[in-house]
C-alpha cells in the first residue's frame, strides 16, 4: 500500500468521522444530507463523497463518491480536493489521471495539508503529473515536514542525504531521520540508525 493510498484511506475516513460529528443530525438522515448537497452544501456534499467511498449507510460506488467529493472540492473544502487527487491518483471512480490528481493534490496543498504536501512533493520527485523537478519536491515535503507529517520528515531525510534538490548534508538528513523516527516511523529510525553507525 502507497502512502499516498494509505493518506487517502485514513483521510477519507477520518473525514466521515469528522463530519459525523460536527453534522450528525445531516448524517443520520441520508436523504437530508442529499437535499442539503443537491442544493449546494460543501460540507454535505464532502459528507456523501465519504458514504459513497467507504459504502457507510449506502452501496459503496467510488464514481458517485469522485462526483460528490469533486462538487465539494470545487468550493474549496480541503479533504475533498486531496481525496479527489487521491481518486485520480489511483483511478478509483474515475479514470486515472496523473495530471489531475496533481492539480487537486496541489490545491489542498496549498491550503496546507500536510498529506496533500507530502504527496505532492512525491509527485514532483517521481515526476507523476508534473514536470519532474526535486527542488519544488524538496519545498513541498519541507513544509509537509514541519507540520510533523513523519513520512514526510523521513523523505527529506533522503533527499538531504541524497542531495537532490538541495545542497547535499548528511547533518541535515540525520536530522529529519531522527525526527520521523521521534514521530514513530520505524523506517525514520532505520535509516537514522544507519547513518549513525557510521
Amino acid at each position: 500500500m502507497t502512502p499516498q493510498n494509505t493518506s487517502l484511506i485514513r483521510k477519507s475516513i477520518l473525514f466521515l468521522v469528522a463530519s459525523m460529528l460536527s453534522v450528525s443530525a445531516m448524517a443520520l438522515d441520508f436523504n437530508q444530507t442529499q437535499r442539503l448537497a443537491n442544493q449546494g452544501s460543501a460540507i454535505a456534499q464532502a459528507l456523501l463523497g465519504a458514504m459513497y467511498y467507504n459504502g457507510d449507510g449506502v452501496r459503496q460506488d467510488y464514481a458517485k463518491a469522485a462526483e460528490w467529493h469533486e462538487k465539494a472540492a470545487n468550493q474549496g473544502n480541503v479533504d475533498s480536493q486531496f481525496i479527489v487527487g487521491g481518486m485520480y491518483y489511483h483511478g478509483k471512480g474515475v479514470r486515472q489521471d496523473y495530471s489531475k490528481a496533481a492539480q487537486w493534490i496541489e490545491k489542498a496543498a496549498n491550503q496546507g495539508d500536510s498529506d496533500a504536501q507530502y504527496s505532492i512533493g512525491g509527485m514532483y520527485y517521481h515526476g507523476e503529473g508534473v514536470r519532474q523537478d526535486y527542488s519544488k519536491a524538496a519545498q513541498w515535503i519541507e513544509k509537509a515536514a514541519n507540520q510533523r507529517n513523519s513520512g514526510a520528515q523521513a523523505m527529506l531525510g533522503g533527499i538531504y542525504y541524497e542531495g537532490k534538490g538541495v545542497r547535499q548534508n548528511v547533518a541535515i538528513a540525520k536530522e529529519w531521520f531522527g525526527k520521523s523516527c521521534d514521530n514513530g516511523l520505524q523506517a525514520g529510525c532505520d535509516s537514522y540508525r544507519k547513518l549513525n553507525q557510521r
